[in-house]
């Protein structure tokens, strides 16, 4: 095992998010602001519709990638490139931002429990006016790993045998769902020069000997191994999430994040002045079991 990793614990923060959205954010708050590559960490879960219904109109993204996982429920993207799809119960979806998109993501419910990740992922500079990307995959696309203590989907990246069919060729992300039965125990190695943390999101456990409850995010400032995560008696499900730090300044306002403040102001006047949207892409969608 590795030397162990330097942790800080940062209770989630709740507040309204796109036109009324209840979201639990760690990353993106005045305890984390930002943790390279990462730039920010929603999580919605109610079964109230007066937390969702509201949804995320239309906003424009520029200097970084999206990735959503919703775990119950659906929720409708339609973005200015033309993609329109319907995200399901386990299904994901990958969009890089890039140079400049406009989409929406609103709930295809009117009732029922709504729960879903979404993490903002920084772009190097040289990458930040790169022509936007977007792929949609649903549930059946993404590996399964069983073991006796617990069960791992992979959702971004690769573990062990498993692929999943979204790969970040930029900052290496990986992003897996983890739920680990009760009283029982998890390990992970960090790859290498990856910064990671895990967001628990049923149940408690302990890591290093601390307590970690839900709604909690643990960061793994060390690439190497946390030592050990206990689930505790109702046992817990976490995403465990790392990837390769950028080392680059950021400047950010809303929905941009470039270098400098110059690039800020440029984000803005193409937005006001409608030059906004550069590029066009067209969407990858897998089939259920492909």
């Amino acid at each position: 095992m590795n030397a162990q990793a330097t942790t800080r614990f940062i209770p989630a923060m709740t507040l309204p998010e796109g036109a009324g959205v209840t979201v639990h954010r760690t990353i993106g708050t005045p305890a984390l602001q930002n943790y390279d590559p990462f730039l920010l960490l929603d999580y919605i879960d109610s079964n109230n519709p007066e937390d969702y219904s509201a949804g995320f109109p239309a906003h424009p993204h520029r200097g970084f990638s999206t990735l959503t996982y919703i775990i119950d429920g659906e929720m409708e993207h339609t973005d200015s490139m033309g993609n329109t799809g319907v995200l399901g119960p386990g299904s994901a979806q990958w969009m890089k931002a890039a140079s400049g998109i406009i989409h929406s993501e609103m709930p295809k419910q009117h009732d029922g429990l709504l729960r879903g990740f979404q993490l903002w992922i920084n772009l190097p500079a040289s990458n930040k006016m790169d022509a936007p990307e977007y792929q949609e995959y649903t549930s059946a696309a993404f590996p399964v790993l069983e073991e006796a203590d617990y069960r791992i989907k992979v959702i971004s990246g690769q573990l062990s045998h498993a692929q999943s069919p979204i790969v970040d060729n930029i900052t290496d992300v990986s992003f897996l769902d983890v739920q680990i039965k009760p009283g029982r125990q998890f390990q992970y190695a960090l790859p290498e020069a990856h910064a990671g943390f895990l967001y628990i999101f049923e149940g408690d456990g302990q890591i290093n000997g601390k307590t970690a409850a839900r709604h909690t995010l643990v960061t793994l400032d060390n690439a190497g191994a946390f030592s050990v995560f206990t689930a505790g008696k109702q046992g817990a499900r976490l995403v465990l999430i790392s990837g390769r730090p950028i080392h680059e300044p950021i400047a950010r306002h809303g929905p941009f994040v470039m270098n400098t403040r110059a690039e800020i102001d440029q984000a803005m006047q193409d937005f006001q002045s409608n030059s906004f949207v550069r590029d066009r892409a067209w969407m990858h969608r897998k089939k259920p079991g492909t």
